[in-house]
């Protein structure tokens, strides 16, 4: 029995990374339309914005997904809160974001389908998550069917508009409503020089705030930034701002060994227990 749940723990298939080509284009759709809208060249403009426009099109799709996926019943339970990333914003589809990924290796590794409550909006400020996500969290986690597993990831969209402050309070505010197993993402890197700083002082504050309450706190930063160019070329959408498929499982690496964990607490392996390999 052990050996399966071994198996299952290395048996998720290595999704394959995107092309360096594909990652130039974006980076220089990315770069070029600051310029071209200064400079009035609209079509340049229109043509280095349509990858963006592609993700605002993908985001009513996304939350339909995982209100339809929250039906599907399950004797584990998963609360996620968060931005984009959560809902899969990026991917080849939602059920590849870092939160369906982590939901795909639960159940290959009890054995059986979850329940998935994914509370996560599309450019969701920490405040914003406050706001609209932890009064339905709340609701959630009042209920008969509480959930085992909590994580939380938001914050890479307070950057633009960075305010430390305001960030520690949302940051504190969100986490006080959520159970002492919750897991706490950090900012992943941006690789960009002008924002690394922000980033950096961001995962300080959530350092802070989920160190004071116990929380468990996963370490995106290092995971990112350590993917280098290979990962800048190969593990981002077209947009050059939300991972893709590969870059949301490296995101899903990083989260593994803490809801893994997290699993072993609240489903302890016993010495009697089979499941079919596959998981499903």
């Amino acid at each position: 029995t052990r050996h399966f749940y071994s198996y299952c723990r290395y048996a998720v298939p290595v999704i394959p990374a995107g092309s360096p080509c594909d990652g130039l284009r974006a980076i220089a759709a990315f770069s070029a339309y600051p310029v071209a809208k200064r400079f009035g060249w609209k079509r340049t403009a229109k043509w280095a914005i349509r990858p963006a426009q592609n993700m605002v099109r993908m985001q009513p799709i996304a939350a339909q997904w995982w209100r339809e996926r929250a039906a599907q019943p399950g004797d584990f339970h998963y609360l996620a809160l968060g931005d984009s990333t959560g809902q899969g914003i990026g991917a080849s589809s939602p059920g590849r974001s870092y939160v369906g990924q982590l939901a795909e290796r639960i159940e290959q590794r009890i054995g059986s389908p979850i329940r998935v409550t994914n509370l996560c909006v599309t450019g969701s400020t920490s405040a914003a998550c406050a706001r609209e996500q932890v009064p339905p969290a709340r609701r959630v986690l009042a209920s008969g069917d509480a959930p085992d597993l909590v994580t939380i990831d938001v914050g890479a969209n307070d950057i633009a508009s960075w305010d430390p402050v305001a960030y520690h309070r949302s940051l504190s505010t969100i986490v006080d409503a959520l159970p002492d197993h919750t897991l706490v993402g950090e900012l992943p890197s941006f690789h960009l020089p002008w924002n690394e700083p922000k980033v950096r002082e961001a995962n300080r504050i959530l350092h802070r705030v989920a160190d004071a309450r116990g929380l468990g706190i996963v370490p995106l930063y290092a995971a990112t930034r350590s993917r280098g160019i290979t990962g800048i070329l190969t593990e981002f959408a077209e947009d050059a701002f939300h991972p893709n498929d590969r870059g949301y499982q490296v995101w899903a690496d990083a989260f593994w060994p803490h809801v893994e964990a997290r699993i072993a607490a609240v489903r302890p392996i016993r010495p009697t227990e089979t499941a079919p390999i596959g998981g499903r």
